[in-house]
């Protein structure tokens, strides 16, 4: 069957799913597969539970009409959801960068919804499988497109501007993330400039934080659209004033103040700022839009917990997240704790960027240092701030609830930690 044909098919269909247990009435089914599944054998259940249309590759599934039998369930996937983007034919902004990414897309939406009718990936799907379900779950209702793309290695962002086709593009910034794939922060540079490249190439237009050096560099000899602050020539201008702990900012004769913490998510603003802008909607708008947005998901989110006023920021890490993290909680007022966890996936360079966040925990006036994980447990630094424990259950074990009251208390480490559970003592 012919990826036109199969379009065709999904039209009658509710949405496109990967999973029986989130099935809709009409969905269409697309059996992947995985190192520990075979979706092929979830066929006859998919169709018991409503699905219109199953998509497989293995004959033996073959069940009527409804399934229909395709090479490569992922491949097909991908293909479909390229020539639905085509076949809508709206703008799709692509987002990517080595931190902010979830939230930026979050404030991008938020604040282009309140002109448009958007669709947006939910949550970070925003891989192989991701993004072609947020291209799928787009329909002729939606006005703009926004799909986040992540990366953990080279030519992945490039495969993944290839299915959306984006007309607009912003990279938050380049980090310290996916160092075990990518090699190098050049390689996270190169990775993550793919975006750039496939945008240069089609003649398309670039998001750009003129205060990044790099950012610019990259992006020479390019439509671009540009934001700094009022000193700095560009098309948009967004003033930083603080973050004590919710960051403020003045775009257009109006101060906007958040809900998030940090003046590392002021450019997260900013860029949302910018692209509405560019969009159209108007400055009231817009400060309603970010001055309404609460994070949730574990990301930058403030919670109060008897005395104790929590930053929990635990969804992921990497070393240039956990610096920042760091930096803003030196910022705070009172008695300070950071309880933080190992960061993932940095491959060769893990021995000495958990040293080097050790050091600078150290160095910051941050009066109690709780770290947790292998990788922090056998750095070599010596301080009575420190208390170290080798994985979360020998600090669940060992901790003491009542040892910790009026503090301003960080909690961030890697997925893989899910620190979002020390709530639970707390």
């Amino acid at each position: 069957m012919k990826i036109q044909q199969l379009h065709t098919l999904f039209l009658e269909c509710h949405s496109a799913c990967t999973d029986t247990r989130k099935i809709k009435e009409n969905d269409m089914f697309f059996a992947l597969k995985g190192d520990n599944f075979n979706g092929n054998a979830y066929a006859q259940q998919a169709i018991n539970l409503g699905a219109k249309y199953v998509i497989i590759d293995e004959f033996e599934y073959y069940k009527n009409s409804q399934t229909i039998l395709v090479d490569n369930v992922l491949e097909t996937l991908q293909k479909l959801a390229s020539y639905h983007r085509t076949f809508l034919n709206i703008p799709i902004i692509a987002l990517t960068g080595s931190n902010g990414k979830t939230t930026t897309k979050e404030l991008i939406n938020t604040t282009l919804s309140k002109k448009y009718k958007t669709t947006a990936t939910v949550g970070n799907l925003n891989n192989h499988i991701g993004v072609p379900l947020t291209l799928l779950s787009m329909d002729k209702n939606t006005e703009i497109g926004i799909v986040e793309m992540g990366a953990n290695h080279l030519k992945e962002i490039a495969f993944l501007c290839g299915i959306a086709k984006p007309d607009y593009g912003y990279i938050t910034n380049f980090g310290k993330a996916h160092l075990e794939g990518f090699g190098s922060v050049e390689g996270v540079i190169k990775g993550k400039s793919e975006m750039y490249d496939y945008l240069k190439a089609n003649n398309k237009t670039i998001f750009v934080n003129a205060n990044d050096a790099i950012q610019l560099e990259k992006t020479q000899k390019t439509t671009t659209y540009t934001f700094g602050n009022k000193t700095s020539k560009t098309n948009v201008s967004v003033d930083f004033i603080e973050a004590q702990p919710f960051v403020k900012c003045f775009y257009d004769n109006q101060t906007i103040e958040s809900k998030l913490i940090g003046d590392y998510n002021f450019n997260n603003i900013a860029a949302a700022i910018t692209i509405a802008n560019y969009f159209k909607v108007d400055s009231i708008s817009i400060k309603q839009a970010i001055e309404n947005y609460i994070p949730a998901n574990n990301r930058s989110q403030i919670i109060q917990k008897g005395n104790n006023k929590i930053i929990l920021d635990a969804y992921n890490a990497n070393p240039t997240s956990m610096s920042a993290a760091l930096l803003n909680l030196e910022k705070q007022m009172g008695h300070k704790i950071s309880i933080i966890g190992d960061m993932f996936e940095l491959g060769d360079e893990a021995k000495k960027e958990h040293q080097h966040i050790t050091e600078l925990a150290i160095s910051l006036n941050i009066n109690q240092l709780i770290f947790i994980g292998e990788n922090f447990f056998q750095t070599k630094t010596a301080s009575e701030k420190i208390t170290k424990y080798k994985s979360f259950s020998d600090f669940k074990d060992q901790f003491k609830p009542l040892s910790i009251k009026d503090s301003t208390i960080l909690i961030k480490g890697s997925r893989g930690m899910a620190l979002e559970r020390v709530l639970d003592l707390l």
